[in-house]
């Protein structure tokens, strides 16, 4: 069998994986600070598809007066929004809430390289 052979016969099955693979093209990093005098515990939520930052069970901890960058790879125009809660205390929350769940006006950003602005979390 030739190369042009093989190649043609391979050629298909490399564009299937190559469009199978996953789209992570982007990546964004959240900049928040946190004004309220209690630990803050934060979760990014992709509003695309079922996918949390850092992880399901997991959170990015913020003590008072903490300054973090959170960066994460993410898919090219992807939506994603930040929940934060008081450690401890879920009804006080900013953003999308513990879960995800809750609506915002501007706790949202798309993937598309580069830091949001600082994100305060103030009492």
């Amino acid at each position: 069998m030739s190369f042009h052979q093989i190649v043609r016969r391979a050629a298909p099955a490399l564009i299937a994986l190559v469009l199978a693979a996953p789209a992570f093209a982007g990546d964004v990093t959240f900049v928040m600070n946190n004004h309220h005098p209690n630990a803050v515990e934060v979760q990014l939520f992709s509003q695309s598809r079922n996918h949390v930052w850092p992880g399901s069970d997991e959170v990015y901890m913020l003590d008072d007066g903490e300054t973090k960058t959170m960066s994460l790879s993410c898919q090219d125009g992807e939506s994603i929004c930040y929940g934060a809660w008081i450690s401890g205390d879920q009804s006080t929350f900013w953003g999308v809430g513990p879960d995800g769940e809750e609506t915002c006006d501007d706790c949202c950003y798309t993937c598309q390289g580069g830091e949001t602005e600082e994100i305060n979390l103030v009492p």
